[in-house]
This record gives structure tokens, C-alpha cells and sequence, in this order.
């Protein structure tokens, strides 16, 4: 399988630790990573962090910048630009800000729901706050392009098919290539599923039709496993048309199709 589009980390810089935060393979959600434990040399942190986005292998670096309550620049605002500025010069990858207000505190409210031990905070905060980052320019990101495609005209929009970087492509195992647009990932039972179409329907059916998928581990390290199982893709599917319902009319939802194919 190759994904069109590559995921975005993001982190959230502070004096002693830097937390790491990465988006799924789809850009639909942002997942707490590992906690970079900053030295005494500048430079080493700054050549760590350009390094670990390299390994990842994402496409955006998203950095949060903090701000005062009131929208102003403090002392940290001011350190988190120098180390971002030193960091362009170590990766070619592009960096996008991130506001940051409240991302900590969110996070601690988090930690205490989850029932974290005080003494256990200081050791995922960090990697939850970058999640939340990354989860506020997630939504950005989809609103910005959810508005550029209201503001098309009607030429322009019965030309728009598919966004391109939401097309994966799949490999049978007779060489065969489909292409699946990715429309959607839900979370159902605990489980994360993510939902396609085909990109090059070749009959009405085929336009209707919904593919699911269950989508098994984390990171660098997810991958697309097909549902086996029946009856979980019935629920999976109903869960799907239930979600769908919240931005189509019902009946349009209903009339989809559920497959694993």
C-alpha cells in the first residue's frame, strides 16, 4: 500500500522535555508519542528533534508557539521561535505554527480523567499537549479546505472529483492496482476503522459502495487489516451510516453499501 499523503508531527517545545505528537496515516486524528528529554547543548536538541521527524518520515512539522491568555508574546513565546528558527536550518521539511494556549492544561485535565497518578504526570503531559496541537491544526487544516471548496464555482465544483492526497492505492495479489479514496475514520468499541470508496467506480454500484477496513497498531507501525468477521462489519458499517447521517440526509447515508472487499 502507498499513501498519497504523508503525516504531520508535531511538537510541543519546552525548557526541560519536548513532547511528540504524530497524525494517522490519513491526517484524520493526532496520537501522543514519546517525550524528548532536552540537554544542556542547544544544538544537540535541535539536531534530535530535525532527526526524529526524518525518521518518521512525515510531510509537516507543526510546532506550538505559546502565547500569553490575552493573545500577547512572553519569554517562552520568544525561546520557542529561536529553536524553531535553528531548526529550519537542520530539515527541509516545512513548519506550520501552532497556538498553544490551554494545550497544557488540557492535557492535565486529561491525565487526571484517566485516573494518572500525580507523580506520573510529568512523563506523558508533554506528549498529550503535542497531541492536542497537532489535533488543532488537524481541524484547521480540514476547515480551510472544506471553505476553498465553498467558495468554487459550479464549473469548478463538477469538475472537482477527489482530493488526491486522500487516494491510496492497493495491490491484489495479482498485480492487479485500486485506487480507494478515503472518506472517513471512526472509532467504534474501542477499535479504529477506516472507510473508503472507490476512486474509479465502474458502475453505479460501485460509486455506492463502502469499503472498511479495521486499521491495527500505532505510529509508523499501522497498517489496513480486511474485517473477517461479518457481523463486526454490519456494526461497523451501521456506526459509519450513523456518523454520516450528522452531515448528509439520512436517506443518502442509508443507500450506501458495506463491504470489506
Amino acid at each position: 500500500m502507498r499513501m498519497i499523503e504523508k503525516r504531520a508531527i508535531a511538537f510541543d517545545i519546552g525548557n526541560k522535555r519536548i513532547g511528540v505528537a504524530i497524525s494517522d496515516p490519513f491526517n484524520e486524528y493526532a496520537m501522543p508519542c514519546e517525550t524528548y528529554v532536552r540537554t544542556r547543548n542547544f544544538d544537540l536538541d535541535v539536531t534530535a528533534i530535525a532527526n526524529l521527524a526524518k525518521e518518521r518520515g512525515v510531510g509537516v512539522i507543526v510546532c506550538g508557539l505559546p502565547f500569553n491568555f490575552d493573545g500577547s508574546e512572553s519569554i517562552q513565546t520568544l525561546k520557542t521561535r529561536e529553536f524553531v528558527e535553528a531548526l529550519r536550518q537542520k530539515t527541509d521539511l516545512p513548519i506550520e505554527w501552532e497556538d498553544e494556549r490551554f494545550t497544557t492544561m488540557q492535557a492535565r485535565e486529561t491525565q487526571i480523567m484517566g485516573g494518572i497518578k500525580r507523580e506520573d504526570r510529568k512523563k506523558t503531559i508533554d506528549s498529550i499537549a503535542a497531541s492536542y496541537i497537532l489535533e488543532s491544526y488537524l481541524a484547521r487544516r480540514k476547515n480551510q479546505k472544506r471553505k476553498e471548496v465553498e467558495v468554487m464555482s459550479n464549473e469548478k465544483m463538477e469538475e472537482y472529483e477527489y482530493d488526491e492526497e486522500r487516494i491510496i492505492e492497493l495491490e491484489a495479489d495479482d498485480g492487479t492496482v485500486e485506487k480507494l479514496y478515503h472518506i472517513a475514520t471512526i472509532e467504534y468499541k474501542g477499535g479504529m476503522y477506516c472507510c473508503f470508496q472507490k476512486a474509479e467506480p465502474e458502475s453505479e454500484e460501485e460509486e455506492d459502495e463502502v469499503v472498511i477496513f479495521a486499521l491495527q497498531g500505532e505510529g509508523d507501525d499501522a497498517v489496513l487489516m480486511p474485517l473477517e468477521d461479518e457481523q463486526l462489519l454490519d456494526e461497523v458499517f451501521a456506526e459509519f451510516c450513523h456518523q454520516y447521517e450528522d452531515f448528509e440526509d439520512s436517506d443518502e447515508a442509508m443507500e450506501l453499501d458495506g463491504g470489506n472487499d
